[in-house]
């Protein structure tokens, strides 16, 4: 049976490349029909925080990679860590290290002068003495020094390190606390991990961690070593290209689908295709088809996505992402039309839902003053009177529908020899402030009868004034 983790570390946002490690590995348990397992790895007690576990939390909710096993925490399993350290302990498969910073410095500045590569000499591998005096030993794990590890890499096939060069590592410090590789080896071996997705960013951690895993008995999973994300310059993601973390596109008017599948495409293809449902994704998804070299971000692609989504999914699922939007400007939805009219009539000319909900203020709010540009031209003296004649005919409507309210629209185009636009966008910016809006049959029918009648009052004391 498959079963994959995501493991990040809460000592920041969920960044967008933890977000595609989260995302390969829920596609793959999902694929193979196992368990996916969500690990905090909170060890580094001062970086890590509530606020970022949080953050972590919301962005796999937001994004819906659900997890069936945690979320785990590391800070809890502290006995467990003591536990199996004490074993290899008692096997002589680790050992205490007595030596101090200075003599760790002084190692490292002696091997530099002679260039040889700064590592730990293991002179206290096989210390028999009795404990120095006013030094808290390290626990180092007693690394095979002959022999080499194969990393059987599901991406980039094998990548063999020669034990020589791996020094014995620390996997307790001086005050006790487990480190960080050793956390990862024994979560893996106790959870059934048989697979681990993670950025190539761990590929130097991987022999050691399966050094310790044979040295505990256990079986080590299949590594899949997946390249970094690059911004598009071909540098290194940083804040300076945008949205860093997952929350961020949320705030920018993305949806969690767009994401994904934009995500899905940096480092992974199926032939020519660009849109993936999840359901194709979690059909479709092989680490063989994962790409060996680093995926640049392309902003312009993610629009493109997100203008699909908006147009094609449910209305009722985007409307409840458009109300958070709305939510953030201080507008109640149920005060003014129903979200998915909205959605449906804003769709086709919105990039995001940031912009949706902006475009859609009008329908929930009096807007303050008219665009100016749009007033001047529009708003003139030869509109007074068209505008009179449609208050008279949308009055006398008896539904308020888009069908009847194009009819008069057009009723009064023709009875004053005007072409249709010069009804149509005096009566757009009366009733939306801007020239900008849906067709205004639509427009009218969102706004309805009492706040359109009123506006186009409101308009014609304008042009008087």
């Amino acid at each position: 049976m498959v079963k994959t983790r995501f493991a990040p570390s809460p000592t920041g946002y969920l960044h967008i490349g933890g977000a595609r490690t989260a995302l390969f590995s829920w596609l793959y348990a999902r694929r193979h029909g196992g368990p996916f397992v969500l690990r905090v790895e909170d060890t580094d007690l001062e970086r890590s925080t509530p606020e970022a576990v949080n953050a972590i939390l919301e962005g796999m909710n937001w994004l819906g990679l659900d997890y069936d096993e945690g979320p785990f925490y590391q800070t809890q399993r502290f006995d467990r860590y003591r536990e199996v350290l004490q074993q290899l302990l008692r096997e002589g498969k680790a050992y205490y290290c007595y030596c101090t910073r200075e003599e760790l410095e002084a190692l490292r500045a002696e091997q530099m002068a002679h260039k040889i590569k700064p590592r730990y000499d293991g002179r206290h591998r096989d210390y028999q003495g009795a404990p120095r005096e006013g030094v808290e030993p390290v626990v180092r794990f007693k690394n095979p020094v002959d022999g080499e590890v194969v990393v059987e890499d599901l991406i980039r096939g094998n990548i063999v390190f020669q034990n020589a060069e791996l020094d014995d590592l620390i996997i307790a410090r001086a005050d006790g606390t487990p480190t960080y590789n050793f956390c990862v080896v024994v979560d893996d071996m106790d959870m059934g991990i048989t697979h681990v997705i993670r950025g190539d960013d761990h590929i130097n951690n991987s022999p050691r961690q399966i050094n310790i895993l044979k040295a505990l008995g256990a079986l080590a999973p299949r590594y899949a070593h997946v390249p970094m994300i690059l911004g598009p310059d071909g540098q290194k993601l940083s804040k300076r290209h945008g949205a860093a973390s997952v929350m961020e596109y949320r705030d920018m008017g993305y949806l969690p689908e767009a994401v994904l599948n934009y995500l899905v495409r940096l480092g992974w293809s199926h032939g020519d295709q660009e849109i993936f449902s999840l359901d194709e994704m979690t059909e479709l998804f092989d680490l063989d088809d994962c790409n060996k070299a680093p995926s640049a971000i392309n902003p312009s692609k993610l629009i493109w996505l997100n203008k699909h989504y908006l147009k094609t999914l449910d209305p009722i699922h985007v409307a409840r992402h458009l109300s958070w939007h709305l939510g953030q400007l201080g507008i109640d939805p149920s005060e003014g039309p129903q979200l998915t009219d909205v959605v449906q009539a804003f769709a086709e000319r919105s990039d995001t839902l940031h912009d949706m909900a902006q475009a859609a203020i009008f329908l929930y709010r009096e807007f303050e003053q008219y665009d100016a540009k749009a007033a001047s031209k529009h708003l003139t003296t030869a509109a007074g009177e068209p505008l009179r004649r449609l208050h008279e005919a949308l009055t006398a409507l008896s539904e308020w529908r888009a069908g009847p309210i194009h009819e008069a629209v057009k009723m009064v185009a023709e009875a004053g020899g005007l072409a249709l636009g010069k009804v149509a966008q005096p009566l757009r910016v009366a009733v939306s402030g801007t020239a900008i809006s849906p067709p205004i049959d639509m427009t009218l029918e969102l706004l309805g009868r009492r706040r359109s009648l009123t506006r186009i009052e409101r308009a014609l004391a304008f042009i008087e004034g």
